[in-house]
């Protein structure tokens, strides 16, 4: 039989009242009774009841965060911080992963929102009006990250073509002449929301152009490493720039394979600065922003919302980046 908080309060012979500011952590308890609650509530193995405690409050202490999918490292990392964050506010976090699918998505939130949650961190791949009219239609408040949907929505990420720019101007400067860029989401280029890779696209031919470098191949297929093998690396002048970690990881991995040497032969850089690259040699060059960052903080701002009726003002694509120097460049 569950255990009630009344059942606490006949045991310990006090008040409901007492035995819930006990449970709660709250003042106007004295701490020999406080310690006296916890003591009865772990002994009679007392578990909270969520259900009744969501009618009280009007809420359920969940957030739903809606992601591509957790192969990345990235995103591995920005949900372990979410979730991490939300526990300090005493919330669960529902994950729902789309597969960069527009249909997946909207079954995503519709899945969130019938578990009522409290608010949302959505990582879109849809745009325009008719899909916010659709976002509208909830009562729970959303936070975009990464990919920008309009004014209307909060938003937290970096400053997604100022960071690619820096990286153009970096490898120009290195003197490489010849530039080729992995970036297979470009495929879906007015099709779906890629916001943060068109972005990256135009910094970066923003800053080939301030240094005489005006054209770029872009490599959208998703058989890049098929389209690289048509390519000739002799003379060190070309650098391939991924939008990714994960991609030149694996151009890496492949250029092992057919005896093509980093940096020697051409100049490779990612983008994300992953945990895992200090287990990579030579030691990728790649562009590092806080990730778990922008997870605390959406997760911060959409508990601001959910319990003061108003966001944190974070400025939008404020956070910092930096180009950490590796070995492949």
């Amino acid at each position: 039989m569950r255990i009630t908080i009344k059942d606490l309060a006949e045991y310990c012979g006090v008040s409901s009242g007492t035995v819930d500011r006990a449970l709660n952590n709250r003042p106007g308890i004295k701490l020999k009774t406080k310690q006296k609650v916890l003591e009865a509530a772990a002994k009679l193995n007392y578990r909270p009841d969520f259900t009744a405690r969501s009618l009280v409050k009007g809420k359920t202490m969940t957030l739903g965060i809606v992601l591509f999918d957790l192969y990345n490292r990235t995103f591995a990392q920005l949900l372990n911080a979410v979730e991490l964050k939300a526990k300090e506010y005493g919330y669960f976090i529902y994950v729902a992963l789309t597969n960069k699918d527009p249909d997946n998505e909207k079954q995503c939130i519709e899945y969130l929102a019938n578990h009522k949650v409290d608010g949302m961190i959505l990582f879109t791949v849809h745009q325009g009006e008719e899909f916010e009219h659709y976002l509208e239609s909830f009562s729970f408040p959303i936070i975009t990250i990464f990919n920008f949907l309009s004014e209307r929505w909060q938003y937290i990420g970096i400053h997604e073509r100022g960071a690619m720019k820096d990286v153009a101007l970096f490898i120009a400067d290195k003197g490489y002449t010849k530039i080729t860029y992995i970036c297979p989401p470009l495929s879906f280029q007015g099709k779906r929301n890629i916001f943060t890779q068109e972005e990256r696209l135009k910094g970066l031919e923003e800053g080939l152009s301030e240094r005489g470098i005006n054209h770029v191949k872009v490599i959208k297929q998703n058989d890049y490493l098929d389209v690289l093998d048509g390519l000739v690396f002799k003379d060190g002048d070309m650098a391939i720039v991924c939008s990714c970690d994960l991609y030149a990881l694996e151009v890496m991995n492949h250029f092992k394979e057919k005896k093509i040497k980093i940096p020697e032969d051409v100049g490779l850089m990612g983008f994300d600065n992953i945990d895992v690259l200090k287990y990579i040699s030579p030691k990728l060059t790649t562009v590092e922003y806080p990730v778990e960052e922008i997870g605390k903080m959406a997760v911060e701002s959409l508990i601001y919302k959910i319990e003061d009726g108003k966001f944190n003002t974070y400025s939008p694509m404020s956070l910092d980046f930096k180009i950490i120097e590796g070995e492949s460049i």
